[in-house]
């Protein structure tokens, strides 16, 4: 626990990848106490109807940013300091953990700068949830003995250089925030020569009611998943434990496909703003 004193106090939790359930106990404890929580989008509304306590200002920040629908970084660190200056608990609660492809490095800096009290608490990554429920485990014996965490949501992230260590290891390779740059991934690995037979599965929500997964060897992508739309959230893992999803299947979906998290059809400030602004005419 960082200890620079302050009047207030800032927790950064992980909420987990979407299965209210896999919230962490000591998370749970500090949005029962809560201020003030402001919320990604990728958390479960069930989250903050069963744990969230009744007196708390409830904020949404959540980012879709392909979409043009967005709270930009600047007004969330604005919205954590206002708070926690007023001596307020403020839970900022992510999807998944906390320090995996998320911005909290800007949200610790900006603690720092305004020398305010904060707590990090780490949550089930995407990862590990989706494989945990799709039955691949990740660096299981003889098919894997390490896991890569990676991202390609745009192509100038990863160099050639990197490509070509990618397409030859045998470790799991897990992408995030890749479904949409998927064509793209497969295309760069079999570029780079890997083996056409490696599997490679896509989790979309994974751990929520409406989980679905998606095999293919990299030889048979462009028949059975190139161009295809995956629903957010949905993680992309490649490797041989892959084979293993059929064999340790074990969580059964309702098959819809619908949103669990659902998509922003407007800045998730709005109704916060039109909130202050009421309470300021009243």
């Amino acid at each position: 626990m960082n200890k620079i004193k302050n009047t207030g106090k800032v927790i950064l939790a992980g909420a987990g990848p979407g299965d209210p359930d896999l919230i962490t106990i000591k998370t749970v404890n500090y949005l029962q106490q809560a201020d003030v929580v402001l919320t990604d989008r990728l958390v479960s509304e069930e989250i903050l109807t069963r744990y969230v306590n009744k007196y708390a200002e409830i904020i949404r920040v959540g980012k879709q940013c392909r979409r043009g629908i967005s709270t930009s970084q600047k007004t969330i660190n604005e919205l954590i300091v206002e708070h926690a200056l007023q001596g307020k608990l403020v839970v900022r609660l992510k999807g998944g953990d906390v320090s995996i492809f998320s911005n909290i490095l800007d949200e610790l800096q900006t603690l720092q700068e305004h020398n305010i009290s904060f707590e990090i608490i780490p949550g089930v990554t995407a990862s590990l949830g989706a494989a945990a429920y799709a039955g691949i485990p990740l660096t299981a014996r003889e098919y894997s003995t390490a896991v890569r965490l990676l991202t390609l949501y745009k192509s100038t992230v990863v160099s050639d250089e990197y490509w070509k260590e990618l397409a030859k290891t045998d470790d799991t390779l897990v992408f995030y925030m890749s479904s949409e740059t998927l064509d793209d991934v497969v295309e760069k690995l079999m570029q780079n020569n890997i083996p056409s037979d490696k599997l490679l599965a896509v989790v979309e929500q994974a751990t929520t009611p409406f989980q679905q997964v998606y095999i293919s060897d990299l030889c048979d992508y462009q028949n059975t998943l190139k161009g295809k739309i995956f629903l957010s959230p949905s993680l992309v893992i490649i490797g041989k434990v892959v084979s293993l999803h059929e064999k340790f299947t074990w969580f059964t979906s309702n098959k819809n496909h619908e949103h669990y998290f659902k998509p922003l059809t407007k800045s998730p400030l709005v109704d916060h703003e039109q909130k202050i602004v009421a309470t300021v005419l009243s």
